[in-house]
């Protein structure tokens, strides 16, 4: 019968395993995810890394290390990833929510007044709206997305982190492709869209394009298409005033930009991320005579 691994043996056989697979944080991720199994913080390893594990666990960590050395995101693997100081539930149904999409939230609270109605355009996990809607007073949000399985994890996270507003919040969802089911019109239309041109796909990592849905990052020939089609039928969504705010591609700025002038969008302005990369792209919508 053997002895009983502990904390730290059981770190370093997970970190052994990664490493061999050419997992890039290979130290990193097996840390995480023996927190995440043992329900533990970073200082447990140094403090009581001679504690034993229960065999159980030990278990569960080593099917989650394999996964991770198959190059499964470490998000998809643990179920959550933080945004905007938010722990939201994802899986392989969702894109992983990024640093670079804080941006974006950060851009649009600027301008965002208590009571305004929010329409978040392929809302994925939802992590943009509820950000929104949880940083906010008296919102009503519209989160829109073709996949219905997005959807139900989107109306998962709205639950469970919107549960505390004690306001009048109200967040919604419909599945729609882009504006087909959606009625009304709104202060601010937000989007996170497919914005990868379709022949580098193929050279993504292998953790994105062997697991996070191609539907979601797939903008066709030039990256643009959900561009062109939500700057167009946007307007027809928007209240006078109201602003469009997108995410972009780091070389996408101008071309945006240009488009959103072009459709009689006024103030259009570019945003730069914190490497210096046009990450955030606005403009007014001003309903002309």
């Amino acid at each position: 019968m053997s002895r009983p691994v502990n904390y730290g043996e059981l770190y370093r056989a997970g970190k052994k395993i990664l490493e061999q697979a050419d997992i890039g944080e290979a130290a990193l991720d097996a840390r995480l995810l023996l927190e995440s199994v043992c329900r533990t913080n970073r200082n447990d390893l140094l403090v009581h890394g001679d504690r034993e594990v229960e065999p159980e666990k030990e278990k569960t960590y080593l099917t989650f290390i394999e996964k991770r050395a198959s190059h499964m995101p470490l998000q998809y693997i643990t179920g959550v990833q933080e945004f905007m100081g938010l722990e939201f539930t994802v899986n392989e149904k969702v894109l992983i929510p990024r640093q670079d999409t804080e941006i974006l939230v950060e851009e649009v609270l600027r301008d965002l007044h208590d009571g305004s109605r929010i329409l978040d355009m392929c809302t994925g996990s939802g992590c943009i709206l509820i950000s929104l809607l949880h940083y906010s007073n008296d919102c009503q949000g519209t989160g829109a997305d073709i996949s219905g399985d997005a959807l139900c994890v989107a109306r998962e996270n709205a639950a469970r982190i919107l549960a505390g507003k004690k306001d009048d919040t109200v967040a919604r969802f419909v599945e729609s492709d882009l504006f087909e089911r959606v009625e009304g019109r709104f202060d601010i239309l937000v989007s996170n869209p497919p914005y990868i041109r379709s022949a580098v796909i193929p050279e993504l990592a292998e953790e994105v394009r062997g697991n996070e849905p191609i539907l979601a990052l797939d903008g066709a020939e030039d990256g643009l298409l959900f561009y062109r089609r939500i700057i167009k039928q946007g307007k027809e969504h928007l209240c006078g005033g109201g602003r469009l705010f997108f995410e972009i591609g780091y070389d996408q700025g101008v071309a945006v930009k240009g488009m959103m002038e072009e459709a009689g969008y006024a103030d259009v302005r570019i945003v730069k991320d914190f490497s210096g990369l046009d990450r955030v792209v606005y403009g007014r919508y001003e309903v002309r005579e």
